[in-house]
C-alpha cells in the first residue's frame, strides 16, 4: 500500500509524518498530482486558516485534484472542514465533498475557544470500530462541523459536534490522530484498511 499525503500550505505535516514511519507506512509527501492519483490512499492533513488554505489549493488546482480522487481520502482537521461546502472562517467556499457548514464556537464560561486538548469520542460507527467510543483524542480547533448524515463519531464542547465523517470514498477526522496516542493509531489503520 502506498500513502499519498498532500503537500500544501499546511501545518501539521511533520507530525502526519512522524505518525506514519511509528506504523511502518509507505508514504510519500506530494503535491503532484499523478503521484497523488497513483496512491492506494491519500491524507490531507491541515492546520491553518481556511480561505488562504482554500486560495492556495484553487493556485495549483488541488481542489479539482481532491474532488476527483476516487480512492480513499482522509481529511484532518482544518483538511475535515475544507471537505466540507462553506466555512464560517472568512465566509468561506470550500471543497463540497460534504453538504455541510462548518460553524464557529461561541465562547462560554465553561467553553474557551478554541476546543483545545483532550476529549472523548461518542457514538464511533461506519469505519470507526466501536471500541473507540469513550477513547480520548486530541482536538485543536475554533469551528466544528455541526452533526450530518455523515458523522461517524461525535464529540461534546457544550454541544454535540462531529468528530469524524464519511461519505463514498472520503473520510474525515476534526481531532489529530497523529497526536492522539493509542486510539489516534486505530484510526489511522482503521483507515488504512477500508476498502477502495
Amino acid at each position: 500500500m502506498k500513502v499519498a499525503v498532500i503537500k500544501y500550505n499546511a501545518g501539521n505535516i511533520q507530525s502526519v509524518r512522524y505518525a506514519l514511519e511509528r506504523l511502518g507506512v509507505d508514504f510519500v509527501v506530494t503535491d503532484d498530482s499523478e503521484e497523488i492519483q497513483r496512491a492506494d490512499k491519500v491524507i490531507f492533513p491541515g492546520v491553518g486558516e481556511a480561505s488562504t488554505t482554500m486560495n492556495y489549493l484553487r493556485a495549483r488546482q488541488l481542489d479539482l485534484l481532491i474532488r476527483d480522487l476516487k480512492q480513499p481520502v482522509l481529511g484532518i482537521c482544518l483538511g475535515m472542514q475544507l471537505m466540507c461546502a462553506h466555512s464560517e472562517e472568512n465566509d468561506t467556499p470550500c471543497l463540497g465533498l460534504f453538504d455541510q457548514t462548518v460553524r464557529k464556537f461561541d465562547a462560554a464560561p465553561n467553553r474557551k475557544v478554541p476546543h483545545m486538548g483532550w476529549n472523548d469520542l461518542t457514538g464511533c460507527t461506519d469505519w470507526l470500530p466501536a471500541s473507540l467510543t469513550g477513547k480520548f483524542v486530541y482536538f485543536v480547533h475554533s469551528f466544528y462541523v455541526p452533526l450530518a448524515p455523515y458523522t461517524s463519531a461525535q464529540c461534546d464542547y457544550g454541544l454535540p459536534f462531529s468528530a469524524a465523517l464519511h461519505r463514498d470514498n472520503f473520510y474525515a477526522v476534526q481531532f489529530h490522530p497523529e497526536k492522539s496516542a493509542d486510539a489516534g493509531e486505530i484510526v489511522l489503520q482503521s483507515f488504512f484498511q477500508v476498502k477502495s
